[in-house]
């Protein structure tokens, strides 16, 4: 079941939260069992099937975690071993529902081979729900996590608002919210539940499925070996990428809002990323849940190991002098091999793979920049006035240039779609368009601009759209920005976040203007889709 659809807005979510607060008024553990069943029935609604895949993985990860609670101190042989075979049973598990056919087509095309693909049902949320319960166990083997009961589990595994497609949480953020959560109605968490999810459904089905339009025939066109021209190939470059980041940036919104008609607050996972000056902080913005995941999980255990085995061995660490080896050893190697877990893990497939390796070597080359620099430009206050503006720019072609490999359903693709944006196959616009232009029109002749048959219509509303989208995303301040003072994520603190005139509070304007969003929003719900981050 859709967020953006008629079932869940009129159907599914009044329901769950009627039984909600209808039963926490009688007893609070009633609301919470209605709780799991409603997030139950959301994981089922797509295919019943998803429920009985999930089921048993669930119950194996409980069992593991009994066990380590259990003899973590008295028996650490056993608790290492118990740990090991979650995180395994796990990486498995996933591992056959997500991976199984694209490693048996991997095999076909390095050995010649002529395996029979085999068809797998890919259980809804699998990616985000197998990176919860493996850092769920690191934690209790850990130490983190002292107490816990089946219900509470399944109820931190399954809660319907971040179940698909996150934020990626931490049993530790979650369970005292739900322990302290009142079951009962608040109208503050209402109204601002109501607010996040209709920014969000705005967000969703005005921006990102509108662009999409003009997006999808570019790709789909480079796909069939159709080059596109130099303004087509930045169309669908830019596109996309406002695209994805308007998509993923309603969806995290309305996953905000929905926790919060429950009493909860999930983590900020999205924070304005294409104002990031540079990779790495481009990172800490988007999916910020995966990265911290990524970060806590895979790159600094393997980094500090990298790094004791060197001391060990007499052999010098990163610092203001690092040498090379150091530097490859102890960020390059580990920075690209996160990046590239984090590509698998974003899809099946070689073009998803090449987007976390790129990504890899940018953030790579953004540290290796960051140690050059402190010799090269000792005053970093000035030189940080002088290269901001740079380093936006920089970083949004970066950005724009990967997410062809995101989006693009093969590297030959994506290749074609690149050859388009460097001009390699020329540029042009439709007559429609070029010779209305005035003066304009003999010097774009002339710089080797030709004109086409294609529709005009559709490429200034294209252009006019992406225009629109960009300004917003660059200039607006954020929806967690405007409802700051009312904390709407862990993470964002009580405070002023944007202009007094922009920051939200229970008054007649505001109620106002989020009736008009709410109106657009629902009225534009057309043809269903699904949010770009529900495939993983």
């Amino acid at each position: 079941m859709l967020f953006n659809s008629y079932a869940f807005i009129f159907g599914f979510l009044p329901v769950a939260l009627a039984g909600f607060y209808g039963l926490g008024r009688v007893r609070r553990a009633w609301a919470i069992l209605w709780l799991i069943a409603v997030s139950i029935g959301f994981y089922a609604w797509w295919r019943p099937l998803n429920v009985l895949l999930i089921a048993p993985s669930i119950l194996i990860n409980y069992a593991l975690a009994r066990v380590l609670q259990r003899y973590g101190d008295s028996r650490p042989g056993l608790s290492r071993a118990a740990l090991l075979g979650g995180i395994g049973f796990n990486v498995v598990f996933l591992g056959y529902f997500k991976y199984l056919t694209f490693l048996e087509s991997t095999v076909n095309d390095v050995f010649s081979a002529h395996l029979v693909l085999t068809h797998v049902i890919l259980p809804l949320g699998i990616s985000f729900i197998t990176f919860q319960k493996i850092a769920f166990l690191i934690d209790v083997q850990a130490g983190r996590i002292k107490e816990f009961t089946l219900r509470d589990y399944v109820l931190f595994v399954l809660f319907f608002p971040q179940l698909v497609a996150g934020p990626i949480v931490h049993y530790r953020e979650m369970m005292p919210q739900f322990h302290a959560a009142s079951t009962r109605f608040d109208a503050g968490d209402a109204a601002v539940g109501i607010s996040l999810f209709s920014f969000g459904l705005f967000k969703k089905v005005v921006f990102a499925d509108t662009i999409a339009l003009y997006v999808t025939p570019v790709y789909a066109a480079a796909a069939s070996g159709r080059p596109p021209g130099l303004f087509d190939a930045w169309l669908a470059a830019l596109g996309f990428t406002l695209q994805v980041y308007f998509d993923f940036s309603g969806y995290t919104d309305m996953a905000l809002g929905l926790a919060r008609f429950f009493g909860v607050r999930l983590p900020m996972n999205f924070n304005s990323p294409l104002k990031a000056r540079n990779i790495i902080d481009f990172w800490l913005r988007w999916h910020i849940t995966l990265t911290r995941f990524l970060t806590a999980y895979i790159y600094n255990p393997l980094s500090l190991a990298l790094t004791r085995r060197r001391v060990a061995r007499g052999r010098p660490v990163l610092g203001r002098q690092a040498s090379l080896s150091a530097f490859l050893t102890l960020l390059l190697f580990p920075t690209v091999l996160t990046m590239f877990i984090s590509g698998l893990w974003h899809g099946a497939g070689y073009t998803f793979i090449l987007w976390g390796l790129l990504h890899g070597v940018y953030l790579s080359v953004n540290h290796a920049w960051r140690l050059a620099r402190q010799h090269l430009f000792p005053q970093l206050n000035a030189y940080a006035r002088a290269a901001r503006p740079l380093g936006w720019a920089l970083t949004f072609v970066a950005v724009v240039v990967s997410m062809a490999l995101f989006r693009a359903p093969s590297v030959a693709a994506a290749v074609t779609l690149w050859r388009g944006m460097a001009g390699g196959f020329g540029a042009d616009m439709p007559n429609a368009v070029l010779l209305h232009l005035g003066g304009l029109t003999a010097w774009l002749r002339a710089a080797g601009i030709a004109g086409s048959l294609t529709s005009g219509s559709a490429f200034v509303h294209g252009w006019l759209w992406i225009a629109a989208a960009l300004g917003l995303a660059l200039l607006a301040p954020n929806t967690l920005e405007i409802l700051a003072p009312y904390a709407p994520a862990l993470g964002v603190k009580p405070r002023a976040g944007a202009a007094p005139w922009l920051s939200w509070r229970p008054s007649a304007g505001w109620a106002v203007a989020l009736a008009l969003v709410s109106a657009v929003g629902i009225l534009s719900l057309g043809q269903l889709s699904t949010f770009i981050y529900w495939q993983f």
